[in-house]
């Protein structure tokens, strides 16, 4: 035991030659304060996770990417809008339906009705009789394509059908009225009814994982000898005025994620043009402290716009999204902060804080005494 006693490193003072000062009570109390306002800081970081980033390379493959879009065309009918996407791959989707939602606005803003589908999608419900035909042979029957059919047995039942069969062979559908489907199901005279209203359109599309674009136009766009063309004939407008307000958003949230095109909206003065916005999209992964692994994007944007009066525009009026991939991968990660850390901090702010303290003690007081003692042999000025 007198071995051990030997090898204490903090020998005892007898409290008679303590001298306690008023500086130092308050010395001891500032110190305390701090000590306590740094310990509880601490505890707070320690108790809640921290975000570490890390940036690799993005090595995916055959990924998909999700795009979400929530538009408003606050002067543009939902009959006339189309919704395309194509990439660098050659891969194109005309007239996108799936997972496609359109409501129809009047002038106020307000839902007038809400569907799902492209231009004109209307369900027929008695199919026109082939010339011949008998009403009970309604399951027999097989309109004409007039003169776009594939094949001698191709059959257009529905005016959407024959507008598909003139887009697979690149014609435009002039006149609709002259279409036995189109004039029963009385397509012109719905397109007519929704002049004057805003059309609101939201959704998502799952496009391939490389550069690529979708936008919304007026018309049907239908693509011939390598080039995309789009069919406004049967819009008779002079003027598109495609002033929109919208949120574009790339799959998957996570917290402290900014969306650049949340709640976007175009200048009112420009009307009739082409909207262009380029996205630099970079692929995102946010792991939380649980372990719960989020697959997202983030991006960037630039905004430019052409006036339809300014020249002749290489695009038709609309809204374009062109979109390209970083190859770097930003990964976030919550962690907590570990428990040995934690009570390493905790050490370096007692002693620290102890031994400034006590500096700052000494040199109070050892600075009193000289005073005094220079006031006490009258050389003090």
């Amino acid at each position: 035991m007198n071995r051990l006693r030997n090898l204490d490193a903090y020998p005892k003072i007898n409290e008679d030659f303590y001298k306690r000062t008023l500086s130092g009570g308050v010395i001891t109390l500032v110190s305390s304060v701090v000590m306590l306002i740094l310990f509880f800081s601490e505890l707070r970081l320690y108790m809640h996770p921290v975000t570490e980033t890390q940036l690799r390379v993005d090595t995916t493959r055959g990924e998909k990417l999700r795009i979400n879009f929530d538009v408003t065309f606050p002067a543009l009918q939902c009959s006339i809008i189309s919704i395309d996407t194509m990439d660098i791959s050659g891969e194109r989707h005309l007239d996108v339906r799936h997972d496609i939602f359109k409501r129809r606005l009047d002038s106020h803003g307000n839902v007038i009705e809400a569907k799902q589908g492209g231009i004109g999608h209307t369900k027929i419900e008695k199919p026109l009789q082939k010339h011949g035909a008998r009403l009970e042979d309604n399951e027999k029957y097989c309109g004409s394509c007039f003169g776009a059919e594939e094949t001698d047995d191709a059959c257009c039942n529905s005016c959407e059908e024959v507008r598909e069969a003139y887009r697979k062979k690149g014609w435009g559908l002039s006149d609709p009225e002259s279409i036995d489907q189109c004039k029963r199901e009385g397509y012109v005279q719905k397109v007519k009814d929704e002049e004057g209203e805003g059309c609101n359109v939201h959704g998502f599309v799952e496009v391939n994982k490389v550069a690529g674009n979708f936008h919304f136009v007026p018309g049907q766009s239908f693509h011939q000898s390598g080039f995309q063309f789009h069919d406004m004939v049967m819009f008779q407008q002079g003027n598109y005025n495609v002033t929109t307000r919208s949120t574009v958003g790339l799959w998957g949230l996570f917290p402290g994620v900014v969306n650049p095109l949340d709640g976007v909206q175009w200048n009112q003065d420009k009307q009739n043009g082409v909207y262009q916005y380029f996205i630099k999209v970079v692929p995102t992964v946010y792991t939380d402290v649980h372990g719960k692994t989020i697959q997202s994007n983030q991006f960037s944007v630039t905004e430019h716009f052409q006036n339809a009066e300014a020249g002749r525009m290489q695009s038709p009026p609309g809204v374009f999204f062109y979109y390209d991939l970083s190859p770097i991968k930003v990964i976030f990660e919550e962690q907590h902060v570990e428990f040995l850390h934690f009570l390493t901090n905790v050490c370096a702010i007692v002693g620290g804080i102890f031994t400034v303290s006590g500096i700052v003690d000494s040199f109070i007081y050892h600075g009193q005494r000289a005073i005094k003692k220079k006031m006490e042999i009258g050389k003090f000025n």
